[in-house]
């Protein structure tokens, strides 16, 4: 059965670090994520970008800034839906991860919200660069191909790291409610069952899995060498 994994409300690098933890475990099935933040914003920005152009757009009100494990550009958390997944893929390349998951994400949106939202299309290579003219990419600034829009405006974006035949993703709905009213979550969840053909059972991360985390946030995500590694 896969996971609807519960947890304590975490910090950003918590949370960061748990996602890496799940990506490396034996998993037998998917484990679902929904982020439950400290209070605050947070800013966590791709794995490949460039501290000091970070830096530059990211105000001391923004929150604490790290270094994901995954790729793409800058995303606030203030008001989003952040989720993460762990799954085994067949899928081999990443534009099929997005399309396959933002199109079944999309259709339950529209089936349990009615949000009309459309899906972003082809996009010049230059939307990927980790920066552009010494200005770091926003995630939700510059949409890729499968992003979600709603009313021209991007409002669905992720990002993934492979394992091996493992992948993790990294997503954030951001549109109105998505943190506070539950059929955003419910609606994400159903997609996703949907198109990896599974049932999540909700159930609590395990002291292990929690204290593993925050060794890992301690001894890495919170540090200037991860954060500042390039």
């Amino acid at each position: 059965m896969a996971e609807n994994l519960l947890t304590p409300a975490l910090d950003v690098y918590e949370q960061m670090a748990l996602d890496e933890i799940l990506a490396h475990e034996n998993l037998v099935s998917p484990v679902l994520r929904f982020y439950h933040w400290v209070a605050g914003p947070a800013v966590t920005f791709g794995y490949a970008q460039f501290y000091q152009d970070i830096c530059k757009q990211c105000p001391a009100e923004a929150g604490s800034v790290c270094r994901r494990p995954t790729g793409g550009g800058i995303v606030f958390h203030a008001e989003d839906l952040t989720f993460s997944l762990v799954f085994e893929s067949e899928w081999s390349r990443p534009k099929e991860i997005y399309n396959r998951l933002h199109r079944s994400i999309e259709a339950a949106l529209w089936q349990r919200a009615s949000l009309q939202s459309s899906r972003q299309g082809s996009v010049d290579q230059t939307a990927y660069l980790p920066a552009k003219d010494g200005i770091a990419s926003g995630c939700f600034a510059c949409p890729v191909e499968d992003d979600l829009l709603l009313g021209g405006r991007k409002i669905l974006g992720g990002a993934i790291r492979r394992f091996g035949s493992r992948v993790l993703y990294q997503g954030s709905l951001q549109c109105a409610g998505a943190r506070t009213e539950p059929v955003f979550r419910r609606s994400v969840a159903e997609g996703i069952a949907q198109v990896l053909g599974v049932s999540f059972q909700t159930s609590l991360v395990s002291s292990e899995r929690m204290q593993a985390a925050k060794e890992l946030a301690n001894n890495q995500y919170k540090t200037d060498s991860w954060n500042q590694k390039f």
